[in-house]
């Protein structure tokens, strides 16, 4: 038994990795020229991508990320015959990230852009840009180079003055290049052997910067996330009318079964042993029939999101008492019968099974509750750890009542504390459902739940909540009984306080407490909020210039226009009072944006990784520094560094925990007065 729970334990925590800054590379591409005639021919872009990622598709009509396009640089006796063309399984659907539906594709795909030869000779001399991202962070423009041609090298400098045939550029989103809200600094020397700067601020700083510890990976805090939900979901499982009653009888049976008191408390440790692998094998099915990239498409998908707010809408009326969600009861009484007339360890399996089926009217939206929200993550082991933390929460009482059996006169009877307990959870459910119709509703841009509505409609909803707590509301399955006890006058302040904290959002107020379940900041139509941290440089040189002559500390942003993550954690961390002082008045703010499109004075032609690519965009030197200096690609990266370029804390990613925030800012300034 106890390999058994070790295999348990070990499974659910396997997924638990460390996740430091690295580089992602998920997208491989190879590229060849395919000549179809004397006057026509092919590019074509063979792509393979890492599972977990996708590539957007061409012609999102600058929907956010960053489209597939070509770009010809130059072109001596080429024309380019339309757009870039993709070839692939393309997905469509809404994107929680950008909150756009868009086109990507997974696995593999192929980009073709076909050219008219105009001449004999040729010259093909472009690049191939595309967006990549995964279900958390997004990396920023990745471009291909291509140069293919029949002519010598003398030929192309003489034909280069006849006309590249460069293809027009794009708009692109205005972004002043230079310092924000003040005059520039003295600009700083440019060196020879750096892409512009001083060389001490773009000296790599990667095995400095790892050797600070203590940050966590997403998958880490996905993972939890997922325990404590689950957790708390068997909790309240066991607090229902339908679970509850059934703790003494089932615990008391198991000690008059067995005059041997070690073999009652054995067969009690089975009986929780069977309840965890029942529920456990629920969530191993539901990862086996749909697997983690489907849930998670589920999870994106507009229809999907609209038929999780119908089912909790009916979750929430259920436990409202409007009817009672019931399994045949046939099954449960052949199930009952079945372990009357067996004997050992498969009658103790059989009457936790029973448990599952009676249970279910209770237990039922819990568990669809606690599976849907998974869904959301995306995580390979989301279902079986969310059903294991469920049915561990499930199991225990059936285990410490047989362990201390006095303990069995001290529980509470069965009364009418368990009805509020069931109202309550269809309160919750119905604010939850919401958030799954606000997906839906973004998705086909119906505009009926804007943020306005949503935060109005959870304030009415938290207002009853309250009301109902106190007394002044009640169902139908509610006792008469009018007294309101201390303990629930208590509990009723916390929804009518959660629904008054919610007031100012109708006018625009960021609310960091629901932040991940309200629309967008966009839909607001009224918004009177003005308290956002700006950046007091875009420029990395003259922010670190300006920083040494001020002898202040340094933090980096490096974001993206299309970066959602990255305007989730101005608007639910930034705007904390304290991480907005200690941003404002203690640190040199320098925001790069490494999906700028405004083009360089010149291309830079760096090395890296053993091959010669180009600069083109003020994004592109940014995304380089981001690379050689930190060793990192992805969106949201922030890192505390001295004036001289050096770290002073470990890298900070995408987690909207305000207090992890304060103590990332807090110990760098710490580490750079200790090194004054």
């Amino acid at each position: 038994m106890r390999k058994f729970i070790s295999l348990i334990v070990l499974f659910v925590f396997s997924g638990l990795t460390y996740v430091g800054a690295q580089i992602h590379d998920p997208v491989h591409v190879k590229s060849e020229f395919k000549k179809i005639s004397e006057t026509s021919g092919e590019l074509i872009f063979n792509t393979e991508i890492d599972p977990g990622w996708h590539v957007y598709s061409t012609n999102l009509n600058n929907a956010g990320p960053t489209e597939a396009t070509f770009v010809l640089e130059k072109g001596i006796g080429v024309e380019l015959v339309g757009g870039l063309v993709a070839e692939g399984h393309e997905i469509e659907q809404f994107d929680k990230a950008f909150q756009k539906v868009l086109r990507y594709f997974e696995k593999s795909v192929k980009f073709t852009q076909k050219v008219k030869l105009t001449d004999a000779s040729y010259f093909i001399e472009g690049y191939l840009e595309y967006g990549a991202c995964d279900d958390e962070a997004c990396l920023p423009p990745t471009q291909v180079d291509v140069k293919y041609t029949n002519m010598d090298q003398a030929a192309v400098v003489a034909g280069s003055t006849k006309g590249s045939g460069e293809a027009p550029k794009a708009d692109v989103p205005s972004f002043s290049f230079g310092t924000l809200g003040q005059e520039s600094p003295a600009q700083s020397p440019v060196a020879t052997d750096v892409v512009g700067g001083d060389s001490d601020y773009w000296k790599p700083v990667i095995s400095e910067l790892n050797a600070y510890s203590g940050q966590d990976s997403s998958q880490d805090r996905t993972i939890m996330y997922i325990f404590i939900y689950g957790f708390l979901g068997g909790l309240l499982a066991l607090l229902t009318p339908c679970v509850w009653p059934i703790i003494p009888m089932t615990v008391s049976f198991f000690l008059k079964r067995n005059k041997d008191r070690k073999r009652a408390l054995k067969d009690a440790i089975i009986y929780g042993i069977s309840i965890i692998v029942i529920y456990l094998s629920l969530g191993l099915i539901i990862t086996l029939l749909f697997g983690p990239s489907a849930l998670n498409a589920m999870s994106t998908n507009a229809v999907f999101n609209i038929i999780f707010f119908l089912m909790l809408v009916v979750f929430a009326a259920s436990f409202l008492g409007a009817f009672e969600i019931k399994l045949p009861a046939k099954w449960s009484t052949a199930v009952d019968s079945k372990a009357d007339k067996t004997s050992g360890l498969l009658s103790i399996f059989l009457m936790a099974f029973t448990l599952a089926l009676v249970s279910f009217s209770c237990t039922g939206p819990i568990i669809g509750l606690l599976l849907v929200e998974v869904s959301t993550t995306g995580s390979v082991f989301g279902p079986a750890v969310g059903m294991f933390a469920f049915a561990l929460a499930l199991a225990l009482p059936f285990t410490l009542f047989a362990l201390f059996p006095s303990w069995l006169k001290t529980m509470p009877k069965s009364g009418g504390w368990m009805n509020v307990i069931k109202v309550s959870l269809g309160f919750l459910e119905l604010a939850l459902a919401l958030k799954f119709l606000s997906v839906a509703d973004l998705a086909y841009g119906w505009r009926i739940l804007d943020r306005e509505v949503f935060i109005a409609m959870w304030i009415v909803i938290f207002g009853l909540f309250g009301l109902y707590l106190l007394g002044k509301l009640k169902f139908e399955h509610d006792d008469d009984n009018n007294k309101v006890g201390v303990t629930r006058f208590f509990l009723a302040l916390v929804p009518l306080s959660f629904a008054i904290y919610m007031v100012p959002g109708l006018w625009g107020a960021p609310l960091k407490a629901i932040s991940a379940f309200a629309p967008p900041m966009y839909t607001q139509d009224f918004n009177l909020y003005d308290g956002a941290v700006e950046a007091k440089f875009d420029d990395y040189d003259q922010g670190m210039e300006y920083a040494r002559q001020q002898n202040k500390p340094v933090m980096l942003d490096f974001t993206g226009y299309g970066c959602v993550n990255c305007r989730k954690m101005e608007l639910a961390v930034w705007t904390d009072p304290q991480v907005r002082q200690l941003i404002n008045e203690e640190y040199v703010l320098i925001t790069l944006y490494v999906d700028n499109k405004q083009p360089l004075p010149e291309p830079i032609e760096v090395e890296e990784n053993g091959r010669t690519r180009k600069l083109r965009t003020i994004g592109d030197k940014w995304s380089y520094l981001q690379r050689v200096k930190f060793g990192s690609n992805s969106q949201p990266f922030y890192v505390l560094i001295d004036n001289n370029g050096v770290p002073l804390n470990s890298s900070y990613a995408y987690n909207e925990d305000i207090p992890a925030y304060v103590n990332f800012l807090e110990v760098g300034l710490k580490n750079y007065k200790l090194g004054k």
